[in-house]
């Protein structure tokens, strides 16, 4: 029987994109802008949330949430990139790929959550609408926040632990710009079966199931709209129902992306690209849909950058 010599590495190398010394001012420039535009966008999400009363409704609660954990999600990857391509070293720790991963599943693991929880309060919004204030109390809201982040949480713990106890033979050289979970799994030397089993759970859980969550609220939201008498009523119903399904739509979309990507094509660098659309890009437009989109948001931030000049 052959036996292998295991080792704990220091670090790996993330290979980024390009080697190119021609691209990467371009490529630092594009992901500063975005990320410059990432955080203010979201930033002015949360102010204005907080510094307008007439905001401070489950909707807007849970908004500022989201808002939050887009700007968390995005700071996860993207600074760690950002020197890399400044300083031409692709080296992260092993300490700090560890903890990308675990900071990267909550984030994406809590907008998961969040467009599913937020889907839920327009459907009660819309097909319970006497009852709105009644179900969608300050305590339970708080709750199901307090609840998406425990089970993201946990559910970021559970990866990150089973990390630990895999080995590899050497550096490991990932094909992307941060570190993903599946291709630390898939270069590691010793058995890797209970990983891609929780991996497997986690998505059927913890990802399939918030979605079906959403799908099935539309459906009964739809149902409701479609009772309604006057184009006009319909209109008005459907409207409070735009941004978040625009930004759900652009979030699952771009996961869905991803993973055709990645099934159908062998190339790395296709599934690299598709993945700066749901790390980088969404979490940048999400303030322009809810702000553009929202006459409440819009009419907030006035309110709030006039006092603020």
């Amino acid at each position: 029987m052959e036996t292998r010599n295991y080792t704990q590495i220091s670090g790996f190398v993330l290979l980024g994109f390009s080697d190119d010394p021609k691209l990467q001012p371009f490529l630092f420039g594009i992901f500063l802008s975005m990320y410059l535009a990432t955080v203010l966008g979201n930033l002015l999400i949360i102010l204005a949330t907080i510094s307008d009363s007439h905001l401070h409704t489950p909707m807007y609660f849970f908004l500022s949430n989201l808002s939050f954990v887009d700007i968390s999600f995005t700071s996860t990857t993207v600074p760690k990139m950002l020197v890399n391509i400044q300083t031409q070293r692709k080296v992260i720790t092993y300490e700090g790929c560890i903890a990308q991963v675990f900071f990267f599943s909550t984030f994406i693991m809590l907008d998961n959550f969040l467009l599913s929880v937020m889907s839920y309060d327009r459907y009660v919004a819309i097909c319970h609408p006497l009852h709105y204030t009644v179900i969608m109390n300050p305590q339970l809201c708080v709750l199901l926040v307090l609840a998406c982040w425990i089970v993201s949480f946990l559910n970021a713990l559970l990866h990150s632990l089973m990390l630990l106890r895999l080995s590899f033979c050497s550096d490991l050289e990932i094909p992307h710009f941060f570190c993903e979970l599946n291709q630390i799994v898939q270069g590691a030397c010793s058995d890797t079966f209970p990983d891609d089993v929780a991996t497997y759970v986690s998505v059927l859980l913890l990802a399939i199931g918030p979605f079906a969550g959403i799908l099935h609220s539309y459906f009964k939201i739809v149902s409701s709209i479609r009772a309604i008498s006057s184009a006009q009523g319909r209109y008005k119903a459907f409207s409070t129902c735009t941004s978040h399904l625009s930004v759900v739509s652009l979030f699952y979309g771009t996961s869905l992306g991803v993973y055709l990507s990645s099934a159908v094509t062998q190339n790395p660098y296709a599934t690299e690209t598709a993945s700066v659309m749901y790390t980088v890009v969404t979490p940048m437009l999400n303030p322009f849909i809810y702000s553009l989109r929202n006459r409440d948001i819009k009419a907030a931030l006035k309110i709030f950058l006039k006092k603020e000049i």
